[in-house]
């Protein structure tokens, strides 16, 4: 493997895009704007956690 990065204007939908494909039974991803939501809606009786808005590790879930 010669790059873990292909271009870093393209390395956050490369990453999410990734992420989705190998756990396609559950997630999906929309581009625009960027999106990643839970095949099969809500659960019932269920809490929805949204998270966002962190810097690197932050916030470590």
């Amino acid at each position: 493997m010669k790059k873990f990065i292909n271009h870093i204007d393209n390395v956050l939908d490369e990453s999410l895009q990734g992420f989705c494909k190998a756990h396609s039974e559950l997630v999906e991803y929309q581009s625009q704007p960027r999106f990643v939501f839970r095949k099969g809606g809500p659960i019932s009786g269920k809490v929805a956690l949204v998270s966002g808005g962190g810097s690197g590790h932050e916030p470590l879930h």
